[in-house]
Parts: C-alpha cells; sequence; structure tokens
C-alpha cells in the first residue's frame, strides 16, 4: 500500500489578518526602540502580560535609556523589579545595559551576533528583539509556537531533542514573511 505525502500550507496570511484584527494593546507594540522591545521580551518571560505592564511602564519612566539603566545603581534597580521575581532576568539586563554602554558606545548591538554575546540573550530574546525592531527575520521558538507548529504539521517526535526543534526552527523560518518578520 502507497502512503500519500500530504504537504500543508500553514494558513499565514490568516493567522496575520487575525492578529491586525485581534492583537491587544500593549505599550511595547507602539515602539520599535530595541531598548524598550528588549525590556518587555526580559520581562514577559515567565510572567504573565497583566503583571508585566505596569512594571515595564514604571521601569522605563525611571530608566527610559539603556544609559540611565546602566548608570543607576543595582539596588535601585532590583527595588524597581521587586515583585515581579527571576530575579536573574534583572541582574542579566542590568549587566547587559552596562556592556551596551562599556563596549558598544551605548548603541544596543543591531547585528544577532553582537547583540547574542550580552548577559541573559539567548535565542528567544535574539529572535524576538531582532525581528520586531530590525526586520530580521529570525524565527521565534517558545512554547506556545513549538505547541501549533507540532499541531499543525502533526509532528509526533520528542520537542526536548535539538533535532526537534530544528525542524520546527526550519519550518518556521520559511514561514516568515520578510515584510514583517516581528
Amino acid at each position: 500500500m502507497k502512503t500519500r505525502l500530504i504537504i500543508k500550507q500553514f494558513p499565514l496570511e490568516k493567522l496575520l489578518l487575525w492578529y491586525d484584527e485581534n492583537r491587544r494593546d500593549l505599550p511595547w507594540r507602539k515602539t520599535r526602540d530595541i531598548y524598550k522591545i528588549w525590556l518587555s521580551e526580559v520581562m514577559l518571560q515567565q510572567t504573565q502580560v497583566a503583571t508585566v505592564i505596569p512594571y515595564y511602564r514604571r521601569f522605563l519612566k525611571h530608566f527610559p535609556t539603556i544609559e540611565s539603566l546602566a548608570s543607576a545603581d543595582e539596588q535601585e534597580v532590583l527595588k524597581l523589579w521587586e515583585g515581579l521575581g527571576y530575579y536573574n532576568r534583572c541582574h542579566n539586563f542590568y549587566r547587559a545595559a552596562k556592556q551596551v554602554v562599556e563596549n558598544y558606545n551605548c548603541r544596543i548591538p543591531d547585528q544577532p551576533q553582537e547583540f547574542k554575546k550580552l548577559p541573559g540573550v539567548g535565542p528567544y530574546i535574539l529572535a524576538a528583539v531582532m525581528s520586531i525592531t530590525l526586520d530580521i527575520p529570525l524565527p521565534v521558538l517558545d512554547g506556545n509556537v513549538i505547541r501549533v507548529i507540532t499541531r499543525f504539521y502533526e509532528i509526533k517526535d520528542d520537542i526536548s531533542k535539538g533535532a526537534t526543534k530544528k525542524k520546527i526552527k526550519d519550518i518556521l523560518t520559511g514561514h516568515i514573511p520578510e515584510n514583517n518578520p516581528g
């Protein structure tokens, strides 16, 4: 018995249309400032959006630029982060801000290979920040994306394995719209 190979085309245009009509009005969606987007992505790691919004606004009120953050006392920064949890995120972001000021003349690196050298910048932060702010088409892999792609493409492989993640990343790479990768 022959098996037919069924190639599914992900309904990207429908998904983007749905997003345009239904996206939430969030403060970080009103900017393409790399510092502000980076901050939002760091704060949003394992934290609900509703929790992040007041912290994000308060943080930017006190530290509107990477320079202001880098020149602040770390205890002052941690005090503003208090209650958001996962304090390692804050330590890394603060250390990264200092490195940006010291090593990159206050300019957040706009090249992926440089940006990923900063403390706390892993594959997710790298892809999210670069695609949203600089239109660099890098696929974002998080639990939600993995769940949607594995269900849509009926991928049964173990998602904790590198080969499976590579397969998903390859699928996503083929779907990132060049005119709007973020």
